[in-house]
């Protein structure tokens, strides 16, 4: 039986949840389901349409009252499309689901999901994601967050799945094409026979690059060749904290030493040929799915040891956590990489069939369940 699902989300320009979103858009197309997917656009919407699936615009991710009259019209779109699965992704975007499906024909409307993917601020605005029929915790991190912040939630409707990567295109022994190879070689001429740290992640300030100048400030102190390595770009909001980081690189003499990346759109072929991947958010993240990717292709990861990071690491790296915070710890920790060098196992046990297989399933699961 074909289905048709809605995703609804802020915006399609770079993060997990994104990427999530466009993983099980294109694994319901490939089985024969509908998919589409509304949000206020951005540098992913060509890939997703690429893949088969519909995208709507709507300006859904603003923080606004203005946003709530958007209800009328994505209840229309629920009609028009005979919507079988809303599944709602983040918390703006859930209040307006929740209102135009709650506003609907109780025996017709569509069945409905959230996924909470991140440890949100504990009040009413984030309790939406708590609305779902059925809710997904993307790690044992989360369901733990949502049992311990919401006690009354019925557990029964709670379900884990893991985030996970494609053994396809992350595995052990990856190598860049011969044409990227160059192209990064002639590039970045200076990090030959350097030992690569590399962050990959937005310039935002709870992402740990303040962390990052310290560690790499360490290992040269221990004349380590580290070089490190900034993977992402900075939000026009973010321009100042980039510009601080920068004074506090030229403050401590590592303009040579750290290079600054910006967005890349081969972070596969970066993490290969880097020695050692950081994860250092100073918040708990959801899951840690570069640390997992990173791993996947055989290269050690260190990261602090909460959150979403701490369970892949537990399951393929247990050697790389480190006490949050402790950079002098995660210096240590890459110091003894670099003088008796260990690469995580080859088995991941967080792949995206698994996980596209289990939300499909659930998918499955909610339309012969009994409507409350």
């Amino acid at each position: 039986m074909s289905i048709t699902v809605l995703q609804v989300l802020p915006a399609l320009e770079v993060g997990g949840v994104e990427r999530g979103t466009l993983e099980v858009a294109a694994a319901l197309v490939k089985r024969g389901h509908k998919s589409m997917v509304i949000s206020s656009g951005g540098r992913m919407v060509r890939e997703l349409e690429e893949q088969g699936s519909k995208h709507i615009h709507l300006p859904i991710a603003i923080k606004s009252p203005f946003t709530f009259r958007l209800v009328p019209r994505l209840r229309r779109i629920m009609i028009e499309n005979g919507v079988d699965i809303l599944h709602a992704r983040s918390r703006m975007p859930a209040w307006v689901c929740y209102l135009a499906w709650k506003t609907m024909n109780r025996q017709t409307r569509p069945r409905f999901i959230t996924t909470v993917h991140g440890p949100y601020t504990v009040n009413f605005y984030s309790r939406v994601m708590l609305r779902g029929e059925r809710v997904i915790a993307i790690s044992d991190f989360i369901h733990d967050y949502i049992c311990k912040n919401y006690p009354d939630i019925d557990r029964n409707k709670i379900r884990i799945i893991h985030r996970g990567v494609d053994p396809a295109r992350y595995f052990h022994g990856f190598t860049p094409s011969v044409e990227w190879m160059n192209s990064w070689n002639l590039e970045h001429a200076a990090l030959k026979d350097k030992f690569l740290i590399t962050l990959p992640a937005r310039i935002t300030r709870w992402k740990g690059h303040d962390d990052f100048i310290e560690i790499i400030a360490g290992l040269r102190a221990k004349n380590i060749p580290a070089h490190g390595l900034l993977a992402g770009d900075a939000h026009p909001r973010r321009k100042p904290y980039l510009q601080e980081l920068k004074i506090r690189i030229g403050k401590k003499r590592l303009d040579q030493h750290i290079t600054f990346l910006g967005h890349r759109n081969d972070m596969r072929e970066i993490m290969s040929v880097s020695d050692v991947v950081l994860s250092l958010a100073k918040v708990p993240e959801a899951f840690g799915r570069t640390a997992l990717e990173a791993l996947a292709l055989g290269i050690p990861v260190v990261a602090y040891d909460h959150g979403g990071a701490s369970e892949v690491l537990a399951r393929m790296f247990p050697k790389g956590k480190v006490k949050p915070f402790d950079t002098q710890g995660v210096v240590k920790t890459i110091t003894d990489l670099y003088t008796q060098p260990e690469k995580p196992g080859t088995e991941t046990p967080f792949t995206l069939d698994r996980m596209l297989g289990q939300v499909i399933t659930l998918y499955e699961e909610i339309l012969r369940a009994p409507r409350a």
